[in-house]
C-alpha cells in the first residue's frame, strides 16, 4: 500500500522543500510534485514533515521503573511499554535507552534494575509491542567496584550501540563545586553531612576512584574495540579530561561542562553531544555551560532527550528561532545520531531510506506533532 504526503513542508538534509512525499511499504518511495492516481492522499495542509528523531541519551525509563523515591513498579513490561509509547509521542522513532551499570550511592538499585530492563525490552521486541526501535547505551560508573562484572556480562548484547565512561567522584568534572555537590545531594536525596562526616565521605569516592577508575577505563576500552561499539566520554570539564579521552581513543564527548572543554574536543575532531532541556531551560541546572552557548560557537553536534523526551524535538524549533538554519538544527537530532551511530538507513528524508517521520505544526511556537510513521506504519 502506497500513501501521498501531500503539501508539506518537506526538511531534507540541506534544504526545506515544499511539495509532495510518497510511503510505499516502509521506506520513502519519492519526493517531489503531487501526483494523481489510484493512491491514498493525506494532506498535510502546509505543516512540515521531520525525519523520526533519533535519541542517543534517554534516561527516560527510570522514571516508569521507579516512578516515586523507593518505589519500584512491580510489572517491567507494563512500565517499559509506557516509556515506549512515550518515546513515540514525543517524535523519537530510534532509541537508544541510557543504563547504569555500576551505582554511584543508589543502593544499587539502578544494578537491579539493569536486567528488568534489558530482558523486559527484549521479551517486548519479541512480542511485537514496541512501537519504536529500542538498543542500548550502557553509562558506565567507573569508581565501582562492582563495574567491571557487569560490563563483561552484557557486552555481547546485540542492541548495545554506544558506551560513556561517567567518573562522578566529587571534585571534579561535573561536581568540581563540592558546595554545589552537597546541596544538590542535600535537595535528591536527603544527605545531610558533618564537615567530619562530609571529609571522610569524600576521602573516601577519591580512594574509590585511585583504585577503580584507571582498571575500569583500560578494560572497558579494549572490550568496545573487541566488539566495534562506540565510547563516549562524560562531562568533561579540562582540557586535561578532553585529552585524556581523546588518547584512549574516544571520538564522543557527551556533556560538556565548560566551554574551554568543548573547544578542545572540538579541536581533536571529537563530536560533541548536549542534552536538549539545557536548550528549553536557557542553561544547565547545574550550573555548567550552556548548550545554546556552545551552538552559537559552533561547538553542537548532536542533542539528545536526556530527562525529558518532549524536548528534543522543542530544541530544534528553539535553535531555529535563534537564527539557526532549520535543517541544521534538525540534523542534530535525526542525521547526525545516525552518522555517529553508523545508522545508514534512517536520519534523513530521501528514497530508499527508511519512512520514520513525523508532521509537525507550531502552535504559539511551540511544535506539535500531528502524525507520526514509523518503518512506514502510521500512529497518530
Amino acid at each position: 500500500m502506497s500513501l501521498q504526503l501531500s503539501n508539506a513542508r518537506i526538511v531534507q538534509e540541506d534544504r526545506v522543500t515544499e511539495g509532495a512525499l510518497e510511503i510505499h511499504d516502509a521506506m520513502v518511495s519519492s519526493i517531489g510534485a503531487a501526483t494523481t492516481g489510484r493512491i491514498n492522499v493525506l494532506d498535510c495542509e502546509g505543516d512540515f514533515l521531520l525525519p523520526g528523531l533519533i535519541d542517543l541519551h534517554t534516561d527516560n525509563v527510570e522514571q516508569f521503573m521507579h516512578p516515586r523515591p523507593g518505589v519500584q513498579w512491580p510489572i517491567p513490561l507494563a512500565a517499559l511499554l509506557a516509556h515506549d509509547w512515550e518515546l513515540l509521542g514525543a517524535g523519537i522513532t530510534t532509541v537508544l535507552d541510557a543504563l547504569s551499570l555500576g551505582d554511584y550511592d543508589s543502593g544499587r538499585a539502578r544494578t537491579a534494575m539493569l536486567n528488568e530492563v534489558i530482558n523486559g525490552l527484549t521479551t517486548a521486541r519479541a512480542a511485537g509491542l514496541l512501537k519504536i526501535d529500542h538498543y542500548f547505551h550502557f553509562r558506565c560508573e567507573l569508581s565501582d567496584s562492582a563495574l567491571l562484572p557487569l560490563v563483561e556480562r552484557h557486552i555481547d548484547n546485540p542492541g548495545l550501540k554506544l558506551i560513556s565512561m561517567m567518573d562522578h567522584t566529587p571534585g571534579q568534572r561535573q561536581w568540581h563545586n563540592l558546595t554545589l555537590y552537597r546541596e544538590w545531594r542535600a535537595k535528591k536525596n536527603a544527605r545531610v553531612w558533618t564537615e567530619d562526616e562530609f571529609a571522610l565521605y569524600i576521602a573516601e569516592r577519591r580512594d574509590h576512584q585511585q583504585q577503580y577508575v584507571p582498571q575500569s577505563r583500560s578494560t572497558i576500552g579494549c572490550l568496545c574495540r573487541e566488539h566495534n561499539i562506540r565510547i563516549a566520554s562524560h562531562d568533561d570539564t579540562t582540557i586535561g579530561n578532553v585529552e585524556e579521552s581523546h588518547s584512549d581513543g574516544i571520538t564522543i564527548s557527551e556533556f560538556p561542562t565548560t566551554l574551554t572543554a568543548a573547544r578542545r574536543a572540538r579541536e581533536l575532531g571529537m563530536q560533541i553531544v548536549m542534552g536538549s532541556p539545557n536548550i528549553i531551560l536557557g542553561g544547565s541546572h547545574y550550573g555548567n555551560v550552556s548548550a545554546m552557548e556552545l551552538a552559537d560557537h559552533g561547538l553542537l553536534d548532536v542533542l539528545t532527550s536526556d530527562y525529558v523526551p518532549g524536548s528534543l524535538l522543542h530544541a530544534v524549533f528553539a535553535l531555529a528561532a535563534k537564527g539557526f538554519d532549520l535543517p541544521e538544527a534538525v540534523a542534530m537530532v535525526t542525521k547526525n545520531p545516525a552518522d555517529l551511530l553508523g545508522f545508514t538507513d534512517r536520519g534523513r528524508i530521501a528514497p530508499g531510506l527508511r519512512a520514520d517521520l513525523i508532521r509537525v505544526r507550531l502552535v504559539d511556537g511551540v511544535p506539535v506533532i500531528r502524525n507520526i510513521w514509523v518503518a512506514g506504519k502510521q500512529y497518530l
